[in-house]
């Protein structure tokens, strides 16, 4: 007697969305639950886990990165989760330090933020770093690359104010789905300092290789980098048309 077949198989092969899931009785089959289970685990061990700064700090030196450290305000991973306004702040010995850095002005500071999802940035930050730098094509002047602990995405406009870049563009880990414990977001803003809202940066998310590849995203954030420093804007002002670029490739 032959098993039958799965209907549904095909369609699943497609997309790692919970599609077609089946069941047993009036339940899941047991293979799902368990699959679920995993999935959540390393949802919550995503927000947990902490970076790797010195493996990071490798491998940017590996690929001729300069960077810096820095950290926001919240002391440790509990009182990020519980307080994130304190995550949007340098704390004091990070501000001054990058106030003393300060200079001449630059086109563009990258801020590596651990986010919720430090897996990302470990994964994925020096792809899409590498991708993005053969698309800049040395046409920017940068800052020092800093790498930020227990960081949301508004202490990178804070940094850039004080280093006096003309762009900040933070890459962070974003919230964990239950199929992507590990995507990087990336937000930029153009005028960066401190109390810009969310309205006056632009956006790219799910980037990862099972997402938007970072080479697809380094080709969106050239576009959007270019466009801001040409238009003087950034956020709901600067709409992405990058697509016009890739369709023409």
């Amino acid at each position: 007697m032959s098993t039958p077949t799965d209907p549904w198989a095909e369609l699943r092969r497609h997309t790692p969305a919970r599609i077609a899931l089946g069941r047993a009785g009036a339940s899941l089959p047991t293979r799902e639950l368990l699959a679920f289970g995993a999935a959540h685990a390393q949802a919550r061990d995503a927000v947990h886990q902490a970076l790797d700064l010195p493996a990071l700090e490798a491998a940017l030196q590996a690929e001729g990165w300069a960077s810096l450290r820095v950290a926001s305000r919240a002391a440790d991973r509990a009182e990020y989760l519980r307080r994130p306004d304190l995550g949007r702040r340098l704390d004091a010995a990070s501000a001054q330090r990058l106030e003393a850095q300060g200079g001449a002005a630059v086109d563009l500071l990258i801020v590596l933020g651990d986010g919720l999802s430090a897996k990302a940035v470990q994964a994925h930050a020096v792809p899409l770093l590498r991708a993005l730098r053969d698309a800049l094509r040395g046409e920017f002047s940068l800052a020092p690359l800093l790498l930020a602990s227990q960081a949301r995405v508004a202490l990178a406009d804070e940094a850039a104010g004080l280093m006096g870049a003309r762009l900040a563009l933070m890459l962070i880990g974003e919230r964990p789905g239950l199929s992507s414990p590990d995507s990087l977001g990336a937000y930029l803003t153009h005028a960066p300092r401190l109390g810009c809202h969310d309205a006056q940066r632009n956006c790219i998310s799910n980037i990862r290789p099972q997402g938007l590849a970072p080479a697809l995203a380094a080709l969106r954030l050239n576009w959007l980098l270019r466009e801001a420093l040409r238009r003087r804007l950034s956020g709901v002002g600067l709409k992405d048309e990058s697509e016009t670029l890739l369709l023409a490739r």
